[in-house]
């Protein structure tokens, strides 16, 4: 029976380290859309006209019913087959970042409804367009208000980052899959990628309470 061997990690840091900051990179960029789409998945639901916020609950619909793994394959692999060619880091950052807007919109959307009428209703004295009342008053009113539970959407998109190495990604799951090809000792580079999505997590916590800390001083 085999022993534990750490020493073979050594020789595919650079690999694992490649893995780590595309894992970072794919995070950063997945929170950015989901967060952006959430805002306009939100807007267009509250605002929007039938002929717009009927598609948008079905597209979240669609989004809160299937698995992000469907989602992905279909996105990558089925696109594909109507002439739309996706390269495999842009799939995996639409599809996670399409997944959790769907949720941040409903988190935002609430955050929306919570700002005091008497906020929509002073800017709208003071010459302010209905378009300008929301981007200047209202969103960014919503936003601080919810940057708690969409800050734990986004720690959960850091984890379900993984899942994009199933289309090919080089992030860190799939970094460690290379090494583990050559070594066959999966388990020590499987516990180093836990070791380190364990940091990655503690880092976004630590942005994330240092934004929240920021929003509550600005109160």
């Amino acid at each position: 029976m085999q022993g534990l061997d750490f020493s073979v990690v050594w020789p595919y840091l650079g690999i694992i380290w490649t893995g780590v900051v595309w894992t970072a990179i794919i995070t950063i960029c997945a929170s950015a859309v989901s967060v952006i789409g959430g805002i306009a998945l939100a807007v267009a639901v509250l605002y929007g006209p039938r002929l717009v916020t009927y598609p948008v609950r079905l597209f979240s619909w669609v989004f809160m019913g299937t698995p992000l793994l469907l989602q992905l394959y279909l996105i990558y692999f089925g696109l594909v087959q109507i002439g739309i060619d996706i390269p495999a880091l842009v799939a995996g950052i639409i599809g996670l970042g399409l997944h959790f807007a769907v949720y941040n919109a409903d988190i935002l959307r609430a955050g929306i409804l919570a700002v005091d009428v008497g906020q929509t209703e002073g800017a709208r004295t003071i010459g302010f367009s209905r378009w300008q009342t929301l981007r200047f008053v209202v969103v960014p009113q919503a936003i601080l208000n919810t940057a708690p539970p969409i800050g734990n959407n986004l720690i959960a998109l850091l984890k379900e980052s993984a899942i994009v190495s199933v289309i090919g990604v080089a992030e860190l799951v799939h970094s460690s899959q290379l090494a583990i090809s050559e070594t066959y000792r999966p388990f020590e580079f499987y516990v180093v990628a836990a070791a380190l999505y364990y940091v990655l997590n503690l880092a976004l916590e630590g942005i994330l309470k240092f934004v929240e800390t920021r929003v509550e001083a600005t109160r």
